[in-house]
């Protein structure tokens, strides 16, 4: 449903937190099919540029590879993705996809951190975390190409 939103309460030190709402988008399987696609082409591009030595343009392509490989999940077992500019909220999500959902949101969980130091700051990315981001980006990758070939 367009413009649907989550909203998760918790508390912390006895203040109660209300996160914005979720914006979402619904997704076709045509859609699950092209994010699946696009998320298997990130990650084949990260793993390049990792064997270059672009460690930088790695884990970006990574964390992008991540992210496709949610919205193809997310599309395919809940009909719908985040919509947000808050990547995070596509966790949430996640969660509510199933097991596949929770496959992927392990991995995008610690790749989506990266992406302000690999896209906004002026530092380096180690060649090891780059490498890190490259494997879990082709673990979700998978995922989402299994999952988009059982969606119609």
């Amino acid at each position: 449903m367009a413009g649907s939103s989550t909203v998760l309460i918790s508390m912390f030190s006895g203040v109660l937190v209300v996160p914005r709402p979720m914006r979402t988008k619904p997704v076709s399987a045509e859609q699950v099919h092209s994010y699946a696609a696009k998320a298997k082409e990130f990650a084949e591009a990260a793993s390049s540029d990792l064997a270059a030595g672009r460690n930088i343009a790695a884990t970006s392509l990574a964390i992008h590879a991540g992210i496709n490989s949610a919205d193809a999940v997310c599309g395919a077992r809940l009909g719908q993705r985040a919509a947000g500019q808050d990547h995070d909220q596509v966790l949430v999500l996640l969660r509510q996809a199933g097991p596949d959902g929770a496959e992927v949101e392990r991995d995008l969980r610690r790749i989506l951190p990266l992406k302000t130091k690999a896209e906004y700051d002026p530092d380096d990315i180690a060649p090891t975390i780059a490498a890190k981001a490259v494997e879990r980006a082709q673990r979700c990758a998978a995922v989402a190409r299994r999952v988009a070939s059982t969606t119609r």
